[in-house]
């Protein structure tokens, strides 16, 4: 299971598209494109590409995503932090075989800036690795104006996951994308697939958790070794 919720995190911020794509049933000499398609030419094994010979920038996650980096986020949470230990290096590294394109796309400074967003978010979502489940659990999270993904009643669809998935609507979503029955069994894995809380947010809506975030990305790419760059507050 914990290979589960890295997996999934991993792929909600390397790229919305990969989902549509994870049945290319590509020839093990193709690629299966961002979108789905099997080929063999950079249109499918260059950015974005899921699976089969990817090329990619020569970057390799393991080595930027250090034993050093990922123990000083766990260390960073509290003395009571209730499931310490739960989110793991190894299952994160573990997890990015299926998703060969994170970490990979364009140049080396881009990659660095890559994962220091996904950790950013992780660390801001969790209290640096430190939870599983959203600790207010009352509320069930169901949006009745989304009928395409009706609500369980004996379902509760709070956050769940390294980036807490909320709402039905989300994971119904989630469930199609990954073939698993996000509404009847929310409660088996913790993924994401949705921008994270950008209707909470953004807009001056609560620039403290904005700054949160930006913060943690800021300094994560300080220890990368990389210029944050521009653009990022929403």
């Amino acid at each position: 299971m914990k290979h589960l919720f890295i997996i999934f995190a991993v792929h909600a911020l390397a790229a919305a598209n990969w989902a549509s794509g994870q049945n290319c049933g590509c020839a093990a000499n193709e690629c299966c494109s961002q979108f789905g398609f099997c080929g063999t030419d950079e249109t499918y094994c260059g950015p974005g590409c899921q699976s089969g010979p990817c090329t990619t920038n020569g970057v390799k996650v393991e080595e930027v995503v250090t034993d050093a980096f990922f123990t000083g986020i766990a260390n960073a949470a509290g003395a009571e932090c209730p499931d310490r230990g739960f989110y793991t290096r190894a299952a994160f590294l573990n997890a990015l075989g299926s998703f060969r394109g994170f970490g990979t796309d364009g140049t080396a400074d881009d990659s660095r800036r890559e994962i220091a967003a996904f950790f950013a978010h992780v660390a801001h979502e969790t209290g640096n690795l430190c939870f599983r489940e959203e600790r207010e659990k009352s509320n069930r999270y169901c949006d009745t104006g989304f009928p395409e993904w009706p609500c369980n009643p004996d379902k509760f669809y709070y956050g769940r996951g390294p980036l807490q998935l909320t709402w039905n609507y989300n994971y119904g979503a989630a469930g199609r994308a990954i073939e698993f029955d996000g509404l009847n069994n929310p409660e088996g894995f913790g993924a994401t697939i949705r921008a994270i809380n950008g209707n909470v947010e953004c807009d001056g809506k609560r620039p403290d958790l904005v700054t949160s975030r930006v913060d943690l990305y800021t300094r994560y790419c300080g220890q990368l070794n990389v210029d944050p760059g521009i653009n990022q507050r929403c």
